[in-house]
């Protein structure tokens, strides 16, 4: 008899399924909506209770770290805890800060491009992700991506370019601050998802959850004692906006850890595309609830966007079903039996 492939592992059948699965469709729907109630309460923090956006920061991470540590035991139905176990692997610490580091990096360079440049412009610098997840993904997994499907990434990066192309102001140091961020958290997810789907020692999303915020806060909070007045912002800060910097920092959590969970079901590239689609939806949320101008560019770069989306996911499962053939045609020809024809 012909023999045929092996079966595949839990991760690879994961990733084939991909968001044809109901969990990923599940929580990639929880990451669009906890990332929304994360921006906007950063935008009602930072101008109606008149926030530090250093302080905010520094807030989201020490909840991350807080809530992360309860999520260590109480997984709350989104992994299963690991029970084969017996030490964790070499390098541990060394992967937790250096994603820990691209974490905070990220998170300081976001800030600095916003001193700089409107959001708009930061998102239109963010909409060339997709491009960055490819190259990061084939130096760091080796993960090949066909020409069609990069070329399939083109409108959904113009369509986002376009949603928020009004009121577009350029800066050098801005722009350079933008570009940063976008390579830097290109670099956290393609490394997050080496972790989480490895297979000799699979990192669980709350372990890389906590153990990355620790990593991060430990550099942020010298950071912070350097850029805050500690006496101005203790002073200045009442309990109602505590409590928002609170609340703000349980959004932060589970929009990071539900973003790890669906990681787990989709390649890097995949999410990368999601976040931009993510992006475009917040872009619109926006509009929607701040009474922003609507102007046909905007419209225009949202159908796009959903178009670009629509052709990424067939270009996406013919190059998985012409894999898939290539590879049964090779075991077909090497095998020691023939297959006759009647």
């Amino acid at each position: 008899m012909t023999q045929l492939p092996k079966s595949v592992t839990v991760a690879e059948k994961r990733m084939e399924d991909g968001l044809h699965s109901f969990r990923a469709i599940a929580f990639l729907v929880l990451w669009y909506f906890f990332s929304g109630c994360t921006l906007f309460l950063n935008k009602y923090i930072l101008s109606y209770l008149n926030g530090d956006p250093t302080v905010l920061g520094a807030s989201q991470m020490i909840m991350t770290t807080i809530c992360g540590f309860v999520q260590l035991y109480l997984p709350c139905g989104m992994y299963k805890q690991p029970t084969h176990r017996s030490k964790r692997p070499p390098n541990f610490y060394i992967h937790m800060c250096l994603v820990g580091c691209t974490r905070f990096i990220t998170v300081l360079l976001g800030l600095i491009s916003l001193n700089y440049v409107a959001v708009s412009f930061t998102e239109t610098i963010k909409s060339s992700a997709p491009i960055f997840t490819v190259f990061i993904s084939k130096l760091l997994l080796g993960e090949q991506t066909s020409i069609l499907v990069s070329l399939s990434l083109v409108p959904i990066m113009v369509g986002l370019a376009l949603c928020s192309s009004n009121e577009i102001s350029f800066n050098l140091p801005g722009f350079i601050a933008a570009l940063a961020t976008n390579f830097t958290e290109c670099l956290q997810n393609v490394y997050s998802k080496m972790l989480i789907s490895g297979d000799k020692f699979k990192y669980t999303p709350a372990e890389l959850q906590y153990y990355t915020s620790l990593a991060s806060i430990i550099i942020q909070i010298p950071v912070s004692l350097v850029l805050v007045d500690i006496k101005y912002a203790v002073s200045n800060t009442s309990l109602y906006l505590l409590l928002m910097f609170i609340l703000n920092g349980v959004f932060f959590h589970f929009q990071s850890i539900t973003a790890y969970v669906l990681m787990d079901y989709i390649s890097p590239v995949t999410y990368s595309v999601a976040n931009t689609v993510k992006r475009a939806f917040l872009i619109w949320m926006s509009i929607i609830l701040f009474g922003n101008s609507i102007t046909l560019l905007s419209g225009l770069g949202t159908v796009i966007v959903i178009a670009g989306v629509v052709i990424y996911n067939k270009v996406k499962q013919y190059d998985i079903n012409r894999q898939s053939n290539v590879e049964l045609d090779k075991i077909l020809l090497t095998s020691p039996f023939k297959i006759r024809t009647i």
